[in-house]
């Protein structure tokens, strides 16, 4: 009997790519006579923008560089610079009617001397996330076939995005400036409901400021909250969400009667993300012919669904390397500009890196900087086996040196760990018929089973319907050990 096949077909959206880009942007400072070193470069990074064409997804934002340096009396001066950036990433899965969202990060920054100014290099690193309607088939009957019919929950992406402003205003004792600021922002939790998306995280924010004409580091952690409207957002679950600062003001009014200092700080920030929307059908998931061969094709959908966010705070320190040579000689001021660069195992659970720094120090009179790296290795208990998405922000770090040429440091790490689980589901996307039996079935068929044999392996294997098996068992409870003999009488025709 040949096989007639009816099936159903929906439309859903799915991660169609990661895609990883990295572009150079460059800003040039001209200070004039009398700068012989930059001592720091605080690069901030806004997005604007990521558009999806046919093969090429089109993405770009704003560098904003502010430089430290020196003038000829000694005092520290600061200089900013801005550039505009456009960039793009090939990939032969994209389309026009996509949705891409794309996260922006700094890698590097480096500083080189360019006959009388001085070029700034920033290397700028993009992970864009793209996202398309899609199709699925599924057999939903078939005549002239056995079919294992089961409930499935079918998966479909919901993307997001949204803007919030952070406002916070404290004090600090005798400072007199703001030179820079670094900031990095943490989710620590992301749920939906009632229509809305809610997003909790942390902003951390560095200060490089001028304290009795010596620079110091000051660190704040501000948190934030925001609701971001989504009409697929109504069953409570779990999103994982990212937010990237899209632009920052720090000012200062110093009260010298006071002897304080008042720091304002504004922030927009703006927000990207996913959940996954499921429905629950029953789809045929394994089907076979009596009569001889079926041809079967299988589709599997498999995604990554946020089960967590799981955060963490340690405290790392331990020997540092050092770019340039130090000696007694160096008085240490401030460490500045923390990040760190880190990959996570999920095999081990373990999170190895290392958190870099400027070190602003004095030699005879005068100031210049180097790069201090500090190694770190971090066990992230209950996240082995995962799919997690790590990040880590750093503060209130110190280095000082053990024994001449020798140097250690210490920070705070701050580690939010998005814990994903992977979703799979495998269904019937096409039956047809295979060639016929040319041999007729014998009167008796006995099967020696495998420990562990379903009810449907058996019948898949014998090509008789789960029902007929289970008749011709006689109340045998399945999976079979191993030991059973499975009986079947063919009466003639």
């Amino acid at each position: 009997m040949s096989i007639k096949a009816e099936y159903q077909t929906e439309s859903y959206v799915k991660k169609i790519a990661e895609i990883t880009s990295r572009s150079a942007v460059e800003c040039r400072f001209s200070f004039g006579d009398g700068v012989s070193e930059v001592l720091a470069v605080s690069p901030q990074i806004s997005p604007a923008g990521c558009e999806v064409s046919s093969g090429r997804v089109n993405y770009g934002g704003r560098l904003v560089c502010t430089a430290v340096y020196s003038d000829v009396n000694g005092n520290l001066s600061r200089a900013q610079k801005g550039a505009e950036f456009t960039h793009f990433a090939d990939d032969d899965r994209l389309a026009p009617a996509q949705t891409a969202f794309s996260r922006l990060s700094c890698e590097k920054v480096t500083v080189r001397r360019d006959g009388s100014s001085f070029l700034v290099t920033a290397v700028v690193c993009a992970v864009i996330d793209v996202y398309g309607s899609a199709e699925r088939t599924y057999l939903s009957s078939a005549e002239g076939a056995v079919c294992r019919f089961e409930p499935l929950k079918f998966l479909s992406a919901v993307t997001f995005s949204g803007e919030s402003e952070v406002e916070d205003e404290f004090e600090a004792a005798g400072v007199e400036d703001i030179l820079t600021h670094d900031v990095k922002t943490l989710v620590t939790d992301c749920r939906c409901g009632g229509g809305e998306v809610r997003v909790n995280g942390e902003i951390y924010l560095s200060l490089l400021a001028v304290r009795g004409s010596e620079p110091v580091a000051l660190d704040r952690v501000i948190p934030f909250s925001a609701e971001i409207l989504c009409d697929d957002a109504v069953l409570p679950r779990r999103a994982q969400c990212f937010a990237q600062l899209k632009e920052a003001t720090v000012s200062a009014q110093v009260n010298e009667e006071r002897g304080r200092c008042a720091i304002s700080f504004n922030a927009q920030l703006t927000f990207c993300g996913c959940f996954f929307d499921e429905h629950e059908t029953s789809a045929a998931t394994d089907a076979f012919r009596k009569g001889g061969e079926a041809v079967v094709s299988l589709n599997e959908e498999s995604a990554l669904a946020c089960d967590d966010v799981r955060v963490y705070s340690e405290r790392v320190g331990g020997p540092c390397s050092v770019k340039a040579k130090i000696d007694y000689n160096c008085a240490f001021k401030v460490a500045i500009s923390p990040r760190a660069e880190c990959t996570y195992s999920a095999d081990t659970g373990m999170l190895e890196g290392a958190v870099s720094s400027v070190l602003i120090y004095s030699r005879d009179g005068e100031l210049h900087s180097t790069e201090v790296a500090l190694p770190f290795s971090v066990k992230l208990a209950g996240t082995e086996g995962s799919f997690s998405s790590v990040d880590v922000a750093v503060n209130n770090i110190s280095v000082r040196q053990r024994a001449e040429g020798e140097c250690e440091a210490e920070a705070a790490l701050k580690i939010t760990a998005a814990v994903c689980v992977q979703k799979t589901c495998s269904y019937v996307a096409e039956i047809s018929d295979g060639a016929d039996d040319e041999r007729q079935p014998p009167a008796i068929t006995v099967l020696v089973p495998s420990a562990g044999e379903t009810l449907w392996s058996a019948a898949k294997r014998l090509k008789l319907s789960p029902e007929e098996v289970a008749e011709a068992c006689g109340g045998t409870s399945f999976p079979l050990s191993g030991e059973e003999r499975i009986v079947i009488y063919r009466p003639k025709k």
